[in-house]
């Protein structure tokens, strides 16, 4: 299984499931982590979810071998669709969505963060958004939720040139939360959502309502613009230059 999903003790644990592949998201886990963050909207037996991943990586993001040899453009328009439907359940999501991030975290799986109501790290994670070394562009909100959580001089680093921020950075520009060692990491972090699941959970939903009700709009509509710009980077002369160099590079790293 490439993601769990896991409803105990009122709390919705979804992890990326693929350690051997350091999490790389595949098509079925952005259909899948979807449903499971919808479907906590009416579930009563979940007061508050959790994304976390097994292994090293929290996730390394989009799995590029999606769209290796893809020359439909049917099945890169429902890529996008996926992508926009994954960012969609975030935004949706009512209940407090917490990430545990247990290691690094780079393009969707970094940029989501930004729409996660906390996100506590691990001292080692750290967070890399690689779209313009692969010939692409921002999603997951990042061109809007970045600029205003860091500032423009911080997300621009991050969006236009790919440069890697530290956990330390990341919570000094507000990303993150708080950092905990990592041999203390999941027993700091699972200490603080245990406390918080036991707060009304009708009490959480409304403040989460007032606090978002205000940007439901403005993120949708970044969200489409950004899948939309997406779908034509991916059909780009200079995209699938930049995936074959990634791809026949050894040296390539991101």
């Amino acid at each position: 299984m490439e993601f769990s999903v896991e409803v105990k003790d009122k709390i919705r644990v979804i992890r990326f499931a693929r350690p051997q592949r350091k999490n790389a998201m595949t098509f079925a886990m952005y259909v899948g982590i979807a449903e499971a963050i919808n479907g906590a909207n009416t579930d009563d037996n979940t007061n508050i979810v959790v994304l976390t991943g097994d292994g090293d990586y929290f996730s390394s993001g989009n799995d590029l071998n999606n769209y290796m040899n893809v020359q439909d453009i049917s099945v890169i328009e429902q890529a996008c669709e996926m992508v926009r439907n994954y960012v969609a359940a975030f935004i949706n999501c009512r209940k407090p969505l917490i990430a545990l991030v247990n290691g690094p975290a780079l393009g969707i799986s970094a940029t989501t963060l930004g729409l996660c109501d906390i996100v506590f790290a691990s001292e080692k994670a750290y967070f890399k958004t690689p779209f313009t070394t692969l010939g692409l562009s921002p999603e997951g909100c990042s061109s809007y939720l970045f600029p205003k959580i860091m500032g423009y001089a911080k997300a621009n680093r991050m969006l236009y040139f790919s440069e890697r921020m530290s956990s330390q950075e990341a919570l000094s520009v507000g990303l993150v939360t708080e950092i905990f060692p990592d041999d203390l990491f999941w027993s700091k972090a699972w200490e603080k959502v245990k406390e918080w699941v036991e707060l009304p959970v009708n009490s959480l939903i409304a403040s989460k309502d007032l606090v978002r009700s205000q940007e439901l709009a403005i993120l949708h509509k970044a969200n489409d613009e950004e899948c939309d710009k997406l779908l034509s980077r991916i059909q780009s002369e200079d995209c699938v230059e930049a995936a074959l160099k990634f791809f026949t590079n050894k040296k390539s790293k991101i």
